[in-house]
């Protein structure tokens, strides 16, 4: 089996309508999609982990004809899970069909970019995922960011970090800033990535959080 690594970035900025409006809310900020799925009669569900006003986007979700059902999860200060049962919507509808046409595995948590896009992982035989990639819609673009062999011991931890947030921890990974002697500087970090020594501090701190919380759950 080989996995590709895929950044999605739909025409319209998302995946469903529904999406539309949770990504156009200033209440809320999508962190990750930790489940999807189509269901036989065309609706489908998804799980969200959000930021932001739970009760304030509830109220929006009661009033928008494509929520079938909705429920909110595990409030932990301002982050909480959402559930969603859905009417069909694209392009998350014609995904999901390529997905169930060549037998692929969409692999969990899906990320969202801080410029609107999903990082997804895709799981299958190398045939299927090159014949799904060729019948991709045109009205969606992707970047493939890697390739490989999969295993279902790998780990997706930057998928639970927003873009900035990753490429900031990578850089620190890359360039000694946790080796023994430290062998870079919030400075240094900043310069390469022009932006304040502050700013490198907040994004790693998160990330570190993020990433330190998955090994204890």
């Amino acid at each position: 089996m080989r996995y590709f690594d895929f950044t999605l970035t739909p025409e319209e900025g998302s995946i469903h309508p529904v999406d539309t409006i949770i990504a156009e809310n200033v209440h809320v900020t999508r962190e990750a999609l930790l489940h999807i799925n189509a269901l036989g009669d065309g609706t489908g569900v998804m799980l969200y982990r959000l930021r932001g006003d739970a009760p304030q986007l509830q109220g929006v979700l009661t009033e928008i004809t494509d929520v079938i059902a909705h429920d909110v999860l595990d409030v932990e200060g301002d982050v909480f899970h959402l559930y969603l049962h859905v009417r069909p919507g694209e392009p998350a509808g014609k995904l999901m069909a390529l997905a169930q046409k060549y037998a692929l595995i969409i692999d969990t948590p899906l990320a969202f970019t801080d410029r609107g896009g999903l990082r997804v992982t895709v799981v299958g035989t190398h045939d299927m995922l090159r014949r799904a990639l060729e019948d991709l819609p045109e009205d969606i673009q992707i970047s493939v960011e890697q390739v490989g062999q999969y295993s279902p011991e790998r780990p997706y931890l930057l998928s639970l970090l927003t873009e900035r947030q990753a490429e900031v921890f990578q850089l620190a990974v890359e360039t000694g800033y946790y080796e023994i002697p430290r062998q870079t500087t919030h400075e240094k970090l900043a310069n390469e990535l022009d932006c304040a020594p502050s700013t490198i501090d907040e994004h790693l701190r998160k990330a570190e959080s993020r990433v330190l919380s998955t090994l204890v759950d």
